[in-house]
């Protein structure tokens, strides 16, 4: 079962969304990392093994190639252009199913 972990930037509905179509989501509120950085964020979801979900596309991006340049590895990153929680949840579930965890980590995806 893929694991998610969510910025504070997403919705916090999307978890119960996303829970209740049987997905593992955890939140930086629930994990206490509100406030922290870009790569504290990514490195923690790490340590969790769960794949990162964030609007901020721009900031992330940049963070995937550093880590490509660094040859360290992450359980990939879900950038999500910012719609209303039900739409993203659909899309993010309909992703997951397709993809296995293999094919998401060190790749950054867009939905």
């Amino acid at each position: 079962m893929i694991s998610l972990y969510a910025d504070e930037d997403v919705d916090v509905l999307l978890k119960p969304l996303l829970t209740a179509k049987g997905f593992k989501v955890l939140t930086t509120l629930d994990e206490g990392m509100l406030g922290k950085t870009d790569r504290e964020q990514l490195e923690h979801a790490n340590k969790l093994q769960s794949v990162f979900v964030t609007h901020n596309r721009i900031d992330f991006e940049k963070l995937a190639a550093q880590y490509t340049q660094e040859a360290k590895a992450h359980e990939g990153i879900i950038l999500a252009t910012r719609r209303n929680a039900y739409e993203l949840a659909r899309r993010i579930a309909r992703f997951l199913e397709i993809h296995k965890s293999d094919n998401i980590k060190n790749q950054v995806w867009y939905v």
